[in-house]
């Protein structure tokens, strides 16, 4: 049986240096920053994220802010980001939707976050962890193969994932496992050529590819 608290234990006093994009998201409280970054950050890897992110919030912080800005000025500034033309939109859409329905505000519950073009599981789970301090469990691309590798999950999918872990994975780590193992998955525990000579964590997995 994979030792979930051991591992995260250990994860946590290794202190992987974090990118500056996810640095970036552990300092956020603002569920409105949190939200359209994420939307950013979707497809498109944290260094050209993180400098895009600086950019668009010299334009403004809040939903008024960008329900009233030209799309052309928002592409420009988030450019080169996957989908630049395509998130712009999503983002001022979004913040209409926020000012004329929400009253500014945005919501705190998954179903209600998802009816957003372009806000999908993960980022809507983002938003609760991050921007609400709720428990929830944010699986992207690297908590989805490491939790496979490690053999604590058998899933096909990241939303597979993410209800498999909510199952067992005790709540106490819900918010803090994606940047532990979105950090991990960065340095050492990587989609090709994993390290595992330098994986804290070796001892625990189930799947060491040398």
């Amino acid at each position: 049986m994979t030792d979930i608290d051991q591992i995260i234990k250990t994860l946590k006093q290794a202190k992987q240096p974090m990118s500056d994009f996810v640095h970036l998201m552990e300092n956020y409280t603002d569920p409105y920053l949190v939200l359209i970054s994420c939307i950013l950050s979707l497809r498109t890897n944290d260094k050209t994220t993180y400098p895009a992110t600086l950019r668009m919030f010299e334009l403004g912080k809040t939903p008024e802010d960008f329900a009233k800005i030209d799309v052309k000025k928002l592409e420009q500034a988030i450019y080169p980001v996957g989908f630049y033309t395509n998130k712009a939109r999503q983002i001022v859409q979004l913040s209409k939707e926020l000012v004329e329905e929400y009253n500014s505000k945005v919501p705190d519950t998954i179903e209600e976050l998802i009816k957003f073009n372009g806000v999908g599981r993960k980022t809507a789970n983002l938003v609760l962890a991050r921007g609400f301090n709720k428990p929830a469990i944010c699986v992207d691309v690297h908590v989805h193969r490491i939790c496979n590798r490690l053999g604590y999950v058998k899933t096909k999918t990241p939303e597979e994932t993410e209800f498999a872990l909510r199952e067992k994975l005790p709540v106490k780590y819900w918010i803090d496992i994606n940047t532990l193992l979105v950090t991990h998955g960065q340095n050492v525990c990587k989609p090709v050529k994993p390290d595992c000579t330098q994986c804290p964590v070796a001892q625990y997995c189930a799947k060491k590819i040398m």
